[in-house]
């Protein structure tokens, strides 16, 4: 998108363009393969959405050239954010945790790396409610006489490891069809309860046990199993 945007920031360009130059153009400049019937087939609908515009400026105008250099811009931060997250995970490769975290449904390389890099070593947590201060997701309860607040977490940890988990669960739920996943399991059952929770709290819940189990994994030094899991939930 951001090279059809760099290319052809209005619709002039495309139309003293002809398909076949628009279709080189896709074919050569754009990062993803893509093979020459649909490259034909996006010139066609370039063109067309060319003949269809109205546009407000002329090709020549300040907000053209301020669209192409906005768009090579966040081109290049995009292709920055890339090499980075490979070398994270080029780092990443040489721990056990790495290895162990990304046999977790719904963890890839990249987030595990991103795990390793915030956690770091999580066997020098004696116990799983040590992780999950060190996060900062264990529970601040506020109580005066007969009066109880409602719980919270101290949000005093780590705030990167913190959203690293969120998104992770987030991207659990996403993808609840590649396999099972107990944590999913989890959040469905507090999402159905008597009295259902929130989505919030059933997420943050479910990064509880997630650390629980990760922290239970790397100990162990065993994968994930999810029979096993759902076998120690009951």
């Amino acid at each position: 998108a951001l090279t059809l945007i760099r290319l052809f920031p209005h619709p002039d360009f495309v139309l003293a363009s002809t398909r076949t130059k628009i279709k080189n153009k896709l074919i050569n400049e754009t990062r993803k393969k893509i093979s020459a019937n649909r490259a034909e087939q996006k010139a066609d609908q370039i063109i067309h959405y060319a003949q269809c515009a109205y546009p407000a400026v002329e090709k020549d105008s300040i907000h053209c050239q301020k669209t192409i250099y906005y768009a090579e811009l966040l081109q290049d931060l995009l292709e920055q954010k890339e090499a980075l997250a490979t070398q994270m995970i080029k780092k990443a490769e040489g721990s056990p945790c790495f290895l162990l975290y990304q046999t977790f449904p719904g963890i890839g390389a990249l987030t595990a790396a991103l795990l390793l890099g915030e956690l770091g070593d999580i066997t020098r947590f004696k116990t799983h409610k040590q992780l999950n201060a060190f996060v900062g997701i264990d529970i601040r309860r506020y109580q005066s006489g007969k009066y109880t607040g409602q719980d919270r977490i101290n949000k005093r940890g780590n705030p990167k490891a913190r959203k690293i988990i969120f998104f992770t669960i987030r991207n659990m739920i996403r993808q609840q069809r590649a396999a099972p996943n107990h944590i999913v399991d989890y959040y469905y059952k507090l999402k159905k309860q008597p009295i259902p929770k929130k989505d919030k709290v059933a997420t943050v819940a479910c990064m509880n046990k997630l650390l629980k189990c990760m922290h239970a994994m790397v100990r162990a030094h065993t994968e994930y199993d999810y029979a096993y899991a759902v076998s120690v939930d009951h």
